[in-house]
C-alpha cells in the first residue's frame, strides 16, 4: 500500500484540531497594530469569523481563509471538508460566498491522481455552494494541506457578527458535536461505524442551507463552531456581546458513542488548548469537559436569535432535509459573573 493511501498518517493533527490555540493566537495579535478605516466594518479583534469592508450603502465584502491537514484518508472527501469548512465562515457573517483561491501544499511525490482528488473535491463542494474557484497558490510540503480563501457580499445592515447576542436570545445548534474526538479515534485506528459516518457527513455538509434560512428571521449573533469548540466560540460570543450564555447539556446533540470514545481517551490535543484558554469564563460539568471543549472541523452554525423568532426559525430549519439538526440548546442573559454557564 502506497503512503498516500491514508492522508491521515501523514499528518500530525488533523482539520480544525491542528489550529493554533487561542491563548497563544490573541497574544500574537494584542502586538499587532489594528487596522483604521471607517469601511472596515469587521476586523480581527472580536475574534470573528470574517472580515468585512463595505463597499458601498448596500454592498460590503466579506473574506476569509481556512486550511488545515487532512482529518479524513479519502482525498475527494478530504477536499470537499476543507472547502465547506473554509466557506462556512462566510454564511457565518450572513454572507453569500461567491468567489475562492486555492491554498494547496503537497509533498513532491504526492500521486498526481492523489492531488487531483483533493482539489475535485473542493471544486465540487465549492460549486455546490454557488461558488467559482479562480486559481490560488500551491508549495512543496512534506504534509499536505488544502483550504480556500473566499470571498462573498453582504448588505451592511445585515452583517452578523459573533458579538451581538442580545438578552433573552434563544441559542441554535445546527449540526452535532463531537466531530474532533470521533477523527482522532478513527485516526488511531478506532472506527465506530455510525459514529464516523455521522462525522463524516456533518463535515461535507455546507452551512449555506441554515444560514439561507436564518437570514429571513430576526438573528441578532451568529458563528460557526469550530476549532475553538463549542465552548471557546461560546465564550468569544458572551465577552464580545458583554452577556452570559446558559445551556442545558441534555440539550446539546451529541454524536452517538462520542461519550465513550472520550471515556477511553481519544482526545484531540486542541481540546486541552481550548481548556487553558476558555475555561475561565465557563462553569461547567467536568464529566463532559472534553466534549465540550472538543475542536470541531466544519461544524454547525451557533445562531442567537430573538424569542419571538426562535420556534418559527427551528421549525424551518428542522423541515429542510439539508440541515443536519437543529435544536435550540440554550439562552442568553444578562452578564452574572460568569460568561458561559452549562448545567
Amino acid at each position: 500500500m502506497s503512503e498516500y493511501e491514508n492522508l491521515t498518517k501523514l499528518a500530525k493533527c488533523g482539520g480544525c484540531a491542528a489550529k493554533l490555540g487561542a491563548g497563544e493566537l490573541s497574544e500574537v495579535l494584542a502586538r499587532l497594530p489594528k487596522p483604521s478605516d471607517e469601511n472596515l466594518l469587521v476586523g480581527y479583534d472580536t475574534s470573528d469569523d470574517a472580515c468585512v469592508y463595505k463597499l458601498s450603502d448596500d454592498l460590503a465584502m466579506v473574506q476569509t481563509l481556512d486550511f488545515f491537514p487532512p482529518v479524513v484518508d479519502d482525498a475527494y472527501t478530504y477536499g470537499q471538508i476543507a472547502a465547506a469548512n473554509a466557506i462556512s465562515d462566510i454564511y457565518a457573517m450572513g454572507g453569500e460566498p461567491k468567489l475562492a483561491l486555492n491554498i494547496l501544499c503537497i509533498p513532491k511525490q504526492m500521486p498526481k491522481e492523489k492531488v487531483y482528488q483533493i482539489m475535485k473535491g473542493g471544486y465540487d463542494k465549492a460549486n455546490e455552494a454557488g461558488v467559482m474557484i479562480t486559481g490560488g497558490h500551491t508549495i512543496s510540503d512534506e504534509e499536505p494541506k488544502y483550504g480556500l480563501s473566499v470571498t462573498g457580499f453582504v448588505n451592511p445592515a445585515k452583517v452578523l457578527t459573533n458579538a451581538n447576542a442580545k438578552i433573552k436570545d434563544k441559542l441554535i445548534l445546527t449540526k452535532h458535536i463531537g466531530i474532533g474526538i470521533v477523527n482522532t479515534a478513527a485516526k488511531s485506528g478506532v472506527f465506530e461505524k455510525d459514529s464516523y459516518e455521522k462525522a463524516v457527513q456533518l463535515m461535507v455538509t455546507l452551512n449555506k442551507y441554515p444560514r439561507d434560512i436564518m437570514v429571513k428571521y430576526d438573528v441578532s449573533s451568529c458563528t460557526d463552531i469550530t476549532g475553538f469548540s463549542l465552548m471557546g466560540h461560546s465564550a468569544e460570543m458572551a465577552l464580545g456581546s458583554g452577556v452570559s450564555i446558559i445551556y442545558n447539556m441534555e440539550d446539546i446533540p451529541l454524536i452517538e458513542g462520542v461519550i465513550e470514545l472520550a471515556n477511553k481517551g481519544y482526545i484531540p490535543q486542541g481540546t486541552y488548548n481550548n481548556i487553558n484558554h476558555s475555561s475561565k469564563y465557563i462553569s461547567y460539568p467536568k464529566e463532559y469537559e472534553t466534549i465540550l471543549f472538543d475542536p470541531q472541523t466544519s461544524g454547525g452554525l451557533l445562531i442567537s436569535v430573538s424569542s419571538e423568532d426562535a420556534d418559527k426559525l427551528l421549525e424551518e430549519l428542522n423541515n429542510d432535509p439539508n440541515v443536519p439538526i437543529a435544536k435550540i440548546i440554550g439562552e442568553v442573559v444578562e452578564f452574572n459573573s460568569t460568561r458561559v454557564i452549562v448545567k
